[in-house]
């Protein structure tokens, strides 16, 4: 069921039917988009040749119509020969007048032309790049206007050419586009003066007519393009938000799978009550730790009331409780029927929240299954009262003293002894006070341990005030704390007494015996004892040499034969297979037996292995191996250990392949996975990497034990090393693990490195080549 409850179930039709056309709209946008532009462009294309032609006919019309309308106003002002005659004629004047008229070539003065143009043209006339040009009967040009003194003596022909037709039909060529003598393209006329007296000539460069339907074009252009952008890149905008929704919405199953097995494997599970309502929603997880199938829909408030125990309290009496004191949150205990009819214990944290959008309040929280913790603490009550049973019926003196040295318990000997009353030795009591009040011994001698003592222990023997001896030893406890057992040995100190009571006449009476004969053997004894003092030493080299091979080779069947009978008996006992033991202590012991067989046979291991190690005598049979198959069977062999300590032993190796010796490998593995195991606190976690580099594999297992201290980190992988602290002191172990495993991959060419922090956690990674070399010897490893 989803974690996000009946809002989820809600939103779920129309987010379904969004995600059901979003492929149609995947598809149909690019398409509309494309069709879209094309439509655009196609609109804006046939704007632009309208204009065009627009442009070319206003620009033909302009230049026709100033071309015309100059030619007439100089046929007017300045008419030919025979129209001056027929109009004197007409006008009544006389016959004189007529022959007086100018000559039919002549041609006006420029002054004169030039202000019947400035009367006659309005100011835009030559704007535009317009050119009007006046020329003479030869074709030379006389005016032009806009004045141009480059133009003016040359002739029309010069300037647009030979081979166009405009100077020969005049009007009747119309207006043509042509290049120019200076290679320029410009629309041209040319209209002739009455009598074939001179041309007018209109001339606009095609530049100046199109100039600004060019720039309308450059301008429509950069629109259809940015535009386009801005759309594509809306479209790309579009695919990738749709892309991330995907991505967003994997990652929102993928969580919540994540999130679902996090809760089905922690035992607990969310609900979400409807005080107003009376409805709750319970998660998957919730449903399984009741051995209920799941449900869609919501449970209503009489089904869960049903499933809570009548002694743990009614849930309307809650929630009204709740709402009547405006407790934000809620941390209770209860019972509630399991699918099979036992009850489980839940304990259920949750918080008061009201929606956003109105008043109505929800319970939101976790139940978490804690039928568990409820058996192991009964079990431990039990385990306690049976403790200090035991403790009461030993005959030794014991005494159990806290961190902060207060007394947590005693037996009655441990009061007998040292004469205390009854209220002195009250749980809790300082030590100093039960001291104060305690029968101080007469003689106190400090016993020394032989090797290397545990840190914080100590024995020493007591002599009391009637005479009695007790040999007392401490030990330090995990939480700081310290055990002492006091025992009574009046009657060894008395017969040790004794002992050395004789040992000494013993002593004065060869003390005797030699100062006689020394003076006599003296000097045959100084050159006997120099000969027999070589000889010895070095057959006791010699000896020792062999012995240690004959230990080695015979050790292994002298030693593992009895232990591999200890282990089977004391299994076959804890067992029972032949019957009852009869007391509780005995399956006790039998497990301590079969315990330490195996610790000792694993040193045994560890010693033949280390000193096989050392003889040279490992034969290296290198070969292609599936590493993450290795790494499989050795978190396998340790999850069994780790699942004792609520360690999670977990891998990361996937088909990696490398050449090694797999028997080493797995032994490697096995003894750093062990090592970090036995070194990480209860919920802690071991984790096994692996990676190809350039040179080889790197394998690296992880943990977040207690870490090491740099100064301690090169002393460790050497033979019996192990860092000195207060929680290794509580561990067993030869400290040849990691001495074995650095030395196996030393076989292997490669190298192991360890990277600590005190607190945190430990890595030691390990190199190993892509070819190891191949060692062989003429011993197989057991």
């Amino acid at each position: 069921m989803a974690l996000s409850g009946h809002a989820g179930m809600l939103a779920a039709p129309a987010y379904a039917q969004l995600v059901a056309k979003e492929p149609l709209f995947r598809r149909a946008i690019p398409v509309l988009t494309i069709i879209f532009i094309l439509v655009m462009a196609g609109y804006r294309v046939a704007a632009l040749v309208s204009a065009y032609e627009a442009a070319d006919r206003t620009a033909r019309d302009e230049l026709a119509l100033l071309a015309t309308s100059v030619t007439a106003t100089l046929d007017h002002d300045f008419p030919a020969a025979g129209t001056a005659a027929v109009t004197g004629k007409a006008a009544g004047r006389p016959a004189g007048a007529a022959k007086a008229a100018p000559d039919a070539t002549a041609v006006p003065a420029p002054s004169d032309i030039r202000e019947s143009l400035r009367r006659v043209l309005p100011s835009r006339a030559t704007l535009d790049g317009r050119q009007l040009i006046v020329t003479d009967a030869t074709g030379a040009i006389i005016v032009t206007d806009p004045v141009r003194s480059d133009l003016e003596g040359s002739t029309l022909v010069s300037l647009l050419g030979e081979s166009q037709p405009l100077t020969t039909f005049g009007a009747r060529a119309g207006v043509l586009e042509l290049t120019l003598t200076d290679g320029q393209r410009a629309f041209a006329t040319v209209h002739l003066l009455a009598g074939d007296r001179g041309m007018v000539a209109a001339l606009q460069p095609t530049a100046d007519v199109f100039g600004a339907w060019q720039r309308d074009l450059s301008a429509n252009v950069t629109l259809f393009v940015c535009t386009s952008a801005v759309i594509l890149v809306l479209v790309y905008a579009f695919f990738a938000q749709s892309a991330r929704a995907r991505t967003a919405d994997g990652i929102y199953a993928a969580t919540q799978v994540r999130i679902d097995a996090a809760l089905m494997r922690g035992r607990c599970g969310l609900f979400d009550w409807d005080l107003a309502r009376g409805r709750m929603f319970w998660s998957a997880s919730l449903y399984d730790i009741l051995g209920m199938e799941p449900r869609e829909d919501l449970l209503g408030f009489r089904e869960v009331s049903a499933l809570v125990h009548p002694e743990d309290g009614d849930l309307f009496a809650i929630a009204d409780n709740m709402l009547a004191s405006g407790a934000g949150t809620l941390d209770r205990m209860l019972r509630m029927r399991h699918a099979d009819g036992r009850w489980i214990w839940l304990r259920m944290r949750a918080e008061l929240v009201a929606e956003t959008d109105n008043t109505t309040p929800h319970l939101i929280g976790i139940g978490v299954d804690v039928t568990e913790q409820r058996a192991l603490a009964e079990r431990s009550a039990t385990a306690d009262m049976r403790l200090r049973d035991a403790i009461e019926t030993i005959s030794e003196a014991f005494v159990l003293w806290d961190a902060d040295n207060r007394l947590v318990m005693c037996n009655s000997k441990y009061q007998q002894l040292h004469n205390l009353p009854d209220d002195a030795v009250a749980a809790g009591a300082p030590y100093p006070s039960i001291m104060r009040s305690a029968s101080q011994p007469i003689v106190t001698t400090e016993i020394l341990n032989e090797g290397r003592p545990e840190e914080g222990s100590r024995s020493y023997e007591a002599q009391l005030a009637d005479g009695r001896w007790l040999q007392i030893n401490e030990r330090r406890t995990k939480d700081g704390g310290f055990v002492s057992v006091g025992t009574d040995i009046t009657a060894l100190k008395r017969h040790e007494e004794r002992l050395m009571e004789s040992e000494r006449r013993l002593r004065a009476t060869v003390a005797d015996l030699r100062q006689s004969r020394q003076k006599l053997e003296s000097q045959a004894r100084q050159l006997v004892e120099l000969a027999e003092k070589y000889a010895e030493e070095k057959t006791r080299a010699e000896e020792a040499n062999r012995a240690k091979s004959e230990f080695l080779a015979n050790i292994s069947h002298e030693l593992r034969t009895p232990l591999n009978a200890i282990i089977g008996f004391s299994e076959i006992m804890t067992q029972g297979m032949f019957g009852p033991l009869g007391s509780n202590k005995y399956a006790e012991y039998c497990q301590d037996i079969h315990h330490s067989g195996n610790y000792l046979l694993g040193v045994i291991n560890d010693i033949l292995d280390m000193s096989r190690i050392e003889a040279g005598q490992i034969d290296l049979s290198v070969e292609a191996i599936d590493l993450e198959e290795v790494v499989n069977e050795a978190t396998r062999i340790m999850s069994p250990t780790a699942s004792e300590k609520g360690i999670e032993v977990s891998s990361t190796v996937s088909e990696l392949k490398m050449n090694v010796d797999r028997r080493a490998m797995k032994q490697i593995l096995l003894n750093l996975l062990s090592n970090a195991v036995k070194f990480t606190p209860q919920g802690g976690t071991v984790t096994v990497r692996a990676r190809s580099d350039h040179d080889g594999v790197a394998v690296a297992v992880e943990d977040t034990g207690i870490g090491i201290a740099k100064k301690e980190i090169l002393r460790l992988g050497q033979p019996f090393v192990q860092v000195e602290n207060q929680f290794t002191k509580s561990h067993k172990g030869s400290g040849l693990g990691l001495a074995i495993a650095r030395s196996l991959v030393q076989l292997h060419g490669g190298r192991m490195e360890i990277q600590s922090e005190v607190g945190v956690g430990t890595t030691i990674t390990v190199h190993l080549p892509k070819d190891p070399p191949r060692r062989e010897s003429t011993k197989d490893v057991a």
